[in-house]
């Protein structure tokens, strides 16, 4: 089917020609003639890089055309929002008789962005939308299309009961909107579109034919079973399979299982892949790698990067910070790096392809259990899925690096199906947050009616009623217990502790655990430490770095050396790293001391101090509502401490925009350490204390009038 034959104005017509669309998919084509444009729900499950976008494009020009209401995109992940917010964006230069709104909203969950319902397009995360719905906001009943990516991801325990109560919660609004939900292949896709109320569509259609293989002893077995050799070297089989597509013209990304063997490959690959780098890319990859090195610490890791990136080799994993983890994954797209070492996190993230994909391993350390553990079929088609690039290559290799069961791993994992998606909405933290914040949003809602909202969900389609009523009386004695709600006459409603707990977005078991803590803190004494471990120990602080032998001396000084902090009595064995990561951010130690010292990279500090501002951001609301008053102000200026990263002393500079921590502390030097003694200082002065300088000094006289 010709773009031209599709009921939509010229003007789209003419954008989708523009960005290369001159006749649609064949999964674009069914999703179309199954009524796309035309209000249909539809589930479309399709291998990576077949073109769902596109059909979500498509169902958002009709809605926009036909002027049918609000359309939501919901994504799993930040990043991968603001890929689609980009794309999407694209339309408000397309002619559709009015001017098209479009905003991105991923951020802080307990508060609603005031103008989100002036808008005709929301990319929302997951959970931000559940936030959204908790706060109340009228304009979700103007929603007409919801648009779900990657939907297989209901069978994920940390994000899939999210997903599957938004979805609930959308389907039962009074104007029941178009549901367009976007997933991977799955085996149970007819059970989820039945219980989405979706038409479905199915292709297993790919736009570059993927072939799937396993490597053993030196020769890699295709699935159509034809046989080709591989150069070996001691560098090890997941590099010499990179090398092996690089001679043929082709990128490859090798999937490790944990982040220090990507950064070995992609050490392992370096010397042999300059060699391949020509003369003119050299300088881009020098320009790269400076890059690099002058936008960050000179951690180790970061040193790492940069030699490596200078060979046209890199590796991406979570301990990188986001600057470093665009660079990479821009210059890869450009073609720039030729064989990117990632951890699996990047599968799941932004669109990345490469012509061949090698599984170093098949297993994966689990930190729940303990032990490694083989990924799932459906993981690893999710890793297939990024081979073969739509512009670049005639074809996608994946590879499976075998370690003598290769006939077992070819059985199992390329000729096995997905495993079905399954429900984790009733386990015990999902089932807590998630009744609780039904009752918190349907006052009076009735015991019978909370079971009959459980029961329209994925959860409800997969257990017997039964089980699911058993679940929530448990989950409802513990929420009543704690006094998160309570009942009478046969109704729920939630407490101001419960509502507030809900609004605020986090575990009631954290709400309960900040509850009283906060009645532990005492007036006349500093309490940061112990505030601390308590961010750092509860339910939802992530990420969460267990001791090594050699912290528990660093963790045991720490305890003795600000016991009078302490709000109980606590052991080495109580904490974990992570506390001893949020102090030495609170104190100013520099990345390379977080790197050296405690093994903690920028990207892991970041989201730890991202988390902790959220968590203590809840701690002060608890408290407040509590009417802890000697809590507020110490944990309003640890708040501000972790924001920044600074000791008390500087609290009051980085009051200013354009003052964080680096400038802070040089103002402090230079004898400027209220906002009185700022505003008096002339702006000439200012601008020669070093790294501030004429812009920036003019910049901070400027915000200085804003905030006295």
């Amino acid at each position: 089917m010709k773009v031209e034959e599709i009921d939509i104005p010229k003007s789209a017509v003419e954008f989708l020609r523009k960005n290369g669309i001159i006749s649609l998919y064949p999964p674009q084509e069914k999703s179309v003639k199954a009524g796309l444009l035309n209000g249909t729900s539809i589930l479309v499950s399709a291998p990576t890089a077949s073109g769902k976008t596109i059909v979500a494009l498509l169902a958002i020009v009709a809605h926009l055309i036909e002027k049918r209401g609000k359309i939501v995109y919901l994504s799993p992940l930040k990043a991968l929002a603001s890929e689609k917010f980009t794309e999407f964006k694209k339309l408000e230069s397309v002619d559709l008789g009015r001017k098209v709104k479009i905003q991105i909203s991923t951020g802080d969950y307990d508060q609603t962005d005031k103008n989100l319902g002036s808008n005709d397009i929301l990319v929302m995360t997951n959970e931000k939308m559940d936030s959204v719905i908790r706060q109340g906001a009228e304009w979700i009943n103007d929603i007409s299309l919801v648009i779900a990516d990657e939907v297989h991801l209901l069978g994920d325990e940390d994000r899939g009961p999210t997903l599957e109560i938004v979805l609930t919660k959308l389907a039962s609004l009074q104007k029941r909107p178009q549901i367009l939900a976007l997933s991977a292949t799955v085996t149970n896709a007819d059970e989820i579109s039945k219980w989405l109320g979706c038409k479905l569509v199915e292709s297993n259609w790919r736009p570059v034919p993927l072939w799937e293989g396993v490597y053993d002893q030196g020769m890699v077995t295709m699935q159509n079973r034809k046989n080709f050799q591989i150069e070996t070297s001691i560098r090890g089989a997941p590099v010499d399979l990179g090398l092996d597509s690089l001679k043929n013209g082709g990128q490859a990304i090798l999937f490790a299982e944990t982040r220090a063997r990507s950064v070995s490959l992609a050490t392992k690959a370096s010397d042999a892949v300059s060699k391949h780098i020509r003369e003119k890319e050299k300088k881009t990859l020098e320009q790269i790698s400076q890059k690099i090195l002058e936008d960050n610490e000179h951690t180790e890791l970061i040193r790492n990067l940069a030699t490596l990136v200078k060979k046209g080799v890199a590796f991406h994993h979570a301990g990188l910070n986001q600057k470093c983890r665009d660079i990479i994954e821009s210059e890869f797209r450009n073609g720039k790096i030729k064989i990117l070492a990632s951890t699996p996190t990047l599968a799941a993230g932004v669109n990345l392809p490469a012509r061949r994909v090698v599984i170093s391993s098949i297993s994966r350390y689990d930190g729940k259990y303990g032990i490694n553990k083989p990924i799932s079929i459906l993981e690893y088609k999710q890793l297939c899925g990024r081979a073969g690039r739509p512009q670049y290559d005639e074809y996608g290799e994946s590879i499976i690096v075998s370690n003598s069961n290769s006939e077992d791993l070819f059985d199992y994992y390329i000729n096995g199906m997905p495993e079905p998606i399954l429900s984790k909405l009733t386990g015990d933290k999902a089932l807590r947050i998630h009744a609780l914040s039904l009752v918190s949003t349907t006052p009076g809602i009735k015991n019978e009616e909370i079971v009959d909202f459980f029961a329209k969900t994925l959860s409800g389609s997969q257990e017997r009623k039964s089980t699911i009523k058993f679940k929530t009386q448990i989950t409802l004695r513990y929420l009543e217990s704690e006094e998160l709600i309570k009942q009478k006459g046969g109704r729920f409603i939630a407490t101001e502790f419960g509502k507030k707990t809900s609004t605020l977005y986090i575990d009631p078991l954290t709400a309960v655990y900040f509850r009283k803590a906060s009645q532990k803190i005492s007036k006349g004494r500093k309490h940061a430490i112990g505030i601390l471990h308590v961010i750092t120990n509860c339910e939802d602080f992530f990420p969460k770095f267990s001791l090594r032998n050699k912290d528990y001396e660093l963790v045991s000084m720490l305890l003795e050396n600000h016991a009078d902090q302490l709000m109980e009595n606590i052991s080495e064995y109580d904490c974990n790293r992570s506390l001893l990561a949020m102090h030495a951010w609170i104190t100013e130690s520099s990345e390379i001391f977080l790197s050296d010292t405690l093994g903690i990279e920028s990207g892991d500090m970041h989201r730890m101090s991202e988390t902790a501002d959220w968590l203590i951001h809840a701690f002060y609301e608890l408290a407040k509502l509590e009417k802890s008053d000697t809590a507020l102000d110490e944990l309003d200026v640890l708040r501000t401490r972790i924001v920044y990263g600074i000791k008390e002393d500087l609290v009051e500079l980085v009051k200013v925009r354009g003052i964080g921590r680096i400038r802070a502390r040089l103002l402090y030097k230079n004898g400027i350490r209220t906002l009185d003694e700022l505003s008096s200082i002339p702006v000439e002065k200012l601008a020669k204390i070093d790294k501030i300088g004429p812009v920036i000094a003019e910049n901070i006289k400027t915000q200085l009038k804003k905030i006295r």
